[in-house]
């Protein structure tokens, strides 16, 4: 029976369902983080040399290649997967780990397993168990533990930086010009003085005395945590990430950290210490928040941040890493299951 339409009505033109047009995109979400990022890089460029840009650059065109690469012999459309700006990201947040000065062959290794094996071998966006930039990280911070401990120094400490040239032949060539040397330019990180400083059997007092160290953290890393916090900040004010993870994340370090902080200062680190030193806010925000590898459940995110914080410290105090941000992710990411599993909220109606 054909329909009938009154005289006058209105007329709508009607899509496919569903009716309401989705109000984000994949790749509007990964833009947005992207500009969040912008400040933290810059920080990064101005306290440590232009490098970052050249190891973005290095990790972004590495993490393009392969996807396009394996979407090829997947029979995936290349355009549609490579415009969401997935790998786009997983490099910068690569590269964001990485030394200044660290060599091209670094970048390259580290999205091999990023793109290709932690991504596109699981299934692509979306399907991945782990986190592809901390899988990434973990396989060359193992392969290539002389590399990714070549940092520089911050620029207050080391008005020499080197320059663009310079910088190009270390990370083209692996190797410095005849004028400079490593020891010269590179330095022990804030985390790695403070480990080394207390097996040594130094006081947290004496350790600070160093001039790599500021109010809280590093010089220059302090404020590069900064950054990190006001870009996540806003993500969290544009609900393109919850907050639950981050608070998670930062208020698990106070609870953690500030009792044996008060019972021996002269041992142990102080929280302020722990967040400002290390990697925790760009994980709290950046890392920790990926949607696919993290839990879906509030209650999980809370969860999940926190035990990405209890196994964070306990690397850094017993570990053989000084930070261990990546493994600890990995780790939990592995929990993720269960902790859905044993979150997800009872059903209307239905016995928990």
């Amino acid at each position: 029976m054909g329909s009938q339409k009154a005289p006058g009505s209105p007329t709508f033109s009607l899509g496919g369902a569903p009716h309401i047009p989705p109000t984000t995109s994949v790749s509007g979400i990964m833009q947005q983080v992207l500009v969040a990022l912008v400040p933290a890089v810059l920080a990064h460029a101005w306290y440590f040399g232009p490098g970052i840009f050249i190891q973005i650059t290095l990790a972004c065109g590495f993490a393009v290649l392969f996807e396009g690469i394996m979407l090829r012999l997947r029979k995936r459309p290349v355009q549609l997967f490579l415009s969401d700006y997935s790998a786009v990201v997983t490099g910068v947040l690569f590269a964001l780990c990485m030394p200044s000065l660290a060599p091209w062959w670094v970048s390259a290794t580290g999205m091999l397993f990023a793109v290709v094996i932690a991504k596109q071998l699981y299934g692509g966006l979306g399907f991945n168990m782990f986190n592809p930039a901390m899988v990434g990280f973990a396989a060359v911070i193992i392969a290539f533990p002389t590399e990714l401990s070549q940092w520089l120094a911050p620029r207050a400490l080391s008005p020499g930086l080197p320059g663009l040239s310079e910088t190009m032949q270390a990370i083209l060539t692996g190797s410095l010009p005849a004028a400079q040397s490593w020891d010269a330019l590179t330095q022990a990180t804030p985390l790695d003085s403070l480990r080394t400083g207390v097996q040594e059997g130094l006081l947290i007092t004496e350790i600070h005395d160093a001039a790599i160290f500021g109010d809280f953290g590093g010089i220059g890393w302090e404020w590069i945590a900064n950054w990190y916090l006001i870009g996540g900040l806003w993500l969290v004010y544009k609900r393109v990430i919850s907050w639950h993870v981050p608070l998670a994340v930062l208020a698990t370090v106070f609870l953690v950290a500030t009792p044996p902080w008060l019972l021996g200062p002269d041992i142990n680190p102080s929280p302020l210490q722990h967040i400002f030193s290390g990697a925790l806010v760009m994980c709290a925000f950046f890392i920790a928040t990926d949607p696919v590898s993290g839990p879906a459940t509030l209650r999980g995110k809370l969860l999940f941040g926190a035990g990405i914080t209890v196994l964070t410290l306990a690397i850094r105090r017993f570990g053989a890493f000084p930070d261990g941000v990546a493994f600890a992710v990995l780790l939990m990411n592995l929990c993720v299951p269960l902790i859905d599993r044993y979150t997800t909220p009872r059903a209307y109606g239905h016995r928990k």
